[in-house]
């Protein structure tokens, strides 16, 4: 696999591209977690606001390399692949910046885990779902049998995973898998126009928010209220009155140019 990476205007863009479906080996899962990590450490140097996770090509993903899962040494390889996957979604989930899956095609297998660890999802009209694990006889190791109730409930992920069964977009836009569901040429102008409405917020509060999120999202919901408590005290300690009253000017100004 290769992965493309480029920052223009404070939006980085990660496109990944290995024929000709776009499988993941162990190798690739380890670059996209070097990826994201450079990525996070260039944030702040570089005040990189948005990353948009996307592919080129034939599929967005295809799940796991099959050619290698077959060969001895590569089965072998895959046993322990475990580490790997865990750690490139545990990066990509808590980069401190948010990330944008574009999903121009199919989707399978650790695609699944790999979209789930970002934090908005949109879709072209050619993109399917499926979590192809049960069909292949494997069991995941992206976190998606805990990241993909939280998306689409329990009922529904059970279905996906027990099933194999290809979810459409439109159908994965109304279970609230994806966020919006455009045209394939339209895919990247749109992810483009979302990071840079994300870029446009103030990035502390952005960084802050995220962080509420997912903190909250990984305990109870009464941990999670006290991860947004402590996280609005800290941030408003930052915060002065004529900041908030010069950026709710701003958001006036926005929402009537959006009417």
């Amino acid at each position: 696999m290769t992965i493309r990476c480029t920052v223009e205007n404070q939006i980085a863009e990660v496109v990944m591209h290995h024929p000709p479906v776009n499988a993941i080996t162990v190798g690739d899962t380890w670059k996209i977690r070097d990826t994201f990590r450079e990525l996070s450490e260039r944030s702040e140097r570089e005040d990189i606001r948005a990353i948009i996770l996307t592919a080129e090509g034939k599929g967005f993903n295809a799940g796991i390399d099959i050619k290698e899962m077959q060969s001895v040494e590569g089965w072998d390889h895959l046993l322990g692949s475990g580490e790997a996957c865990y750690a490139t979604f545990h990066q990509i989930y808590h980069t401190p910046i948010p990330v944008i899956a574009a999903v121009n095609d199919y989707c399978m297998g650790l695609g699944i885990g790999l979209v789930g660890s970002c934090d908005l999802i949109i879709a072209s009209t050619a993109a399917r779902f499926a979590d192809t694990h049960a069909r292949v006889g494997i069991l995941p190791t992206w976190g998606i049998t805990q990241r993909l109730p939280r998306l689409i409930g329990m009922a529904r992920a059970k279905q996906l995973s027990f099933t194999g069964n290809f979810l459409d977009a439109a159908t994965a836009y109304d279970w609230g898998l994806v966020g919006a569901v455009v045209e394939p040429d339209a895919l990247l102008p749109e992810a483009l126009r979302l990071a840079a409405d994300v870029a446009s917020c103030d990035p502390r509060a952005v960084a802050n928010l995220k962080r509420a999120y997912d903190d909250g999202a990984d305990g109870t919901f009464a941990d999670g209220l006290r991860v947004e408590r402590d996280a609005s005290r800290a941030h408003m300690a930052a915060v002065s009155a004529s900041d908030i009253a010069a950026r709710r000017s701003a958001v006036q100004e926005r929402g009537r140019s959006q009417q």
